[in-house]
């Protein structure tokens, strides 16, 4: 079996790590109901709907 000959220092593991673990942005989309952004897959929080039925009552103040 293969042994590294040498020790990698920290900071180069933590280079390579980083690389592949970058957090991504949020992805938005248009309430097809109201039309306002809302997270993809999640009831949208201005009139309460998710895939074409309402979901949660909204209050109105």
């Amino acid at each position: 079996m293969a042994v590294p000959k040498k020790r990698k220092s920290q900071a180069k593991t933590r280079s390579r790590r980083s690389a592949n673990m970058k957090m991504k942005a949020p992805r938005y989309q248009r309430c097809p109901e109201c039309f306002a952004p809302k997270r993809t897959h999640r009831v949208c929080g201005e009139c309460g709907y998710y895939n074409g039925e309402q979901i949660i009552e909204v209050w109105e103040y």
